[in-house]
């Protein structure tokens, strides 16, 4: 499906007209027992200068998070968002990382990145998110505090790479953002858009569902244009 325009009244903001972006250092792997904030007791690795916000913070299953040659490595028990505070993106840009899928779960379940994130830290979080499954779907939702908004709902897509004979699945997402709105895409093909006005300043990261093990490589901000 090519070219899906959703008209969405999500907490919005005028986009600025051109792109400011800070950046973490490079992170690194925790020793055994480091815990970012909300990371369940038994976490045994989270990157450092990385936090973790659980969907179910009193989770006791692991977390396996690490940085590996140049890539982020997640094996997951519970699900949640990945991030590095510094890490943020103003006005026009583009967010994009190449997802890994090692093996499909027992169910579908998905996974992608977040971008426009405010107060991940406290109640009133808030974020947009954009995730794929293996089942060849993906999704474009908000979260506000406790509440989540269907923004694009699970969509079929042949853009989305589903696992082939060795069980592993490919797929690089992309948001663009900028004064006509904000396009997302699956491996180079424009699977969905919203109008100008939605709220895309701020913190990005990961947005992970539990029982994966996925790879991330090329995960970034580059200005509009580039």
């Amino acid at each position: 499906m090519r070219g899906l325009v959703v008209t969405a009244a999500l907490l919005a903001s005028a986009l600025p007209a051109a792109a400011q972006h800070q950046h973490a250092h490079p992170a690194q792997p925790a020793q055994a027992g480091q815990h970012a904030d909300h990371a369940a007791p038994h976490a045994t690795g989270i990157p450092e200068g990385w936090q973790a916000r659980l969907d179910r913070p009193g989770s006791t299953a692991p977390i396996h998070f690490m940085q590996m040659d140049g890539h982020l490595h997640a094996v997951l028990g519970p699900a949640g968002i990945f991030y590095q505070p510094a890490s943020t993106a103003t006005g026009a840009y583009t967010l994009q990382g190449t997802f890994t899928l090692n093996k499909p779960s027992a169910h579908p379940e998905a996974f992608g990145m977040l971008l426009g994130g405010r107060n991940l830290e406290a109640d009133n979080q808030d974020y947009l998110y954009f995730l794929v499954r293996q089942d060849g779907q993906f999704m474009v939702k908000h979260r506000a505090g406790n509440e989540t908004h269907t923004v694009i709902d699970w969509t079929a897509s042949p853009a989305v790479r589903q696992p082939g004979a060795d069980g592993k699945a490919t797929n690089t997402l992309a948001v663009e953002t900028g004064a006509q709105g904000v396009r997302f895409l699956v491996n180079g093909t424009e699977v969905g858009k919203l109008p100008r006005g939605v709220n895309t300043d701020g913190v990005y990261g990961l947005r992970l569902n539990h029982n994966l093990d996925v790879v991330v490589t090329d995960f970034g901000v580059q200005p509009a244009g580039m």
